[in-house]
């Protein structure tokens, strides 16, 4: 399978919500669920809400963040491959996000440095 990588720099087709999704495997999903209830302090997560196709298909399932995410948005405005792929690269939204999860500025520079 080719990776999907994400605007922000994930890469979707690592994440075990889209590859529990893709399986349609439900038992995953709820285990998945159940894990990132626990690590993100999100007593509401539910299986639904993390069903997933990947943020770069417009008619896919999103997970609730990728639906409303403001980076994925920008991407989609500005009709991007992904952020590597952006004249404004490393903007204001990605230098933030960047510290959160590092690994993504990490994959994005290297999609860049190829380009």
């Amino acid at each position: 399978m080719d990776q999907i990588i994400a605007y922000c720099g994930l890469v979707c087709t690592d994440c075990p919500a889209y590859i529990a999704t893709q399986a349609d495997d439900r038992a995953a999903l709820e285990r998945v669920a159940a894990q990132w209830r626990e690590e993100y302090n999100a007593p509401n997560m539910t299986v639904e809400s993390i069903i997933c196709d990947g943020c770069l298909d417009d008619a896919g399932r999103k997970c609730g963040h990728c639906a409303e995410c403001e980076i994925r948005a920008c991407g989609v405005e500005r009709g991007v491959v992904n952020c590597a792929y952006c004249a404004d690269y490393a903007c204001e939204k990605l230098e933030g996000f960047f510290g959160f999860v590092p690994a993504a500025r990490i994959v994005l520079d290297g999609v860049r440095a190829a380009l």
